[in-house]
């Protein structure tokens, strides 16, 4: 929802995840349905219809969560975005962007 509310993507925009159950609940079709998104569910047994994400989070445990212990889940959370927001997105450069933070690339495929 965050990122649907900054980037104010055009209809049509294609959301892709795995099998998960919170991705087929009720409640999150609809949120794709009003944005004028459309659901893409990988397929079964093929991991890598979601490699990218995998990738990602492998990323983020390894940089971050096997790191840290927090006292609380507010402190947990505030930590995982500031991780996300602050450096992931606009600090760490990623190979597969050209050595380009994800915000330089989305800056230079929009200008």
């Amino acid at each position: 929802m965050m990122a649907a509310q900054r980037q104010r993507p055009d209809r049509g925009l294609i959301c892709h995840s795995d099998r998960g159950s919170q991705y087929a609940a009720g409640a999150f079709v609809d949120h794709l349905a009003a944005i004028g998104a459309t659901p893409s569910i990988s397929r079964t047994g093929n991991c890598y219809d979601n490699a990218p994400m995998e990738s990602f989070f492998h990323t983020l445990k390894v940089e971050l969560v096997h790191q840290c212990r927090w006292a609380t889940q507010a402190e947990a959370r505030q930590a995982l975005f500031g991780y996300i927001e602050a450096y992931y997105n606009r600090h760490r450069m990623h190979s597969a962007l050209g050595y380009l933070t994800p915000e330089q690339a989305e800056q230079s495929m929009a200008g």
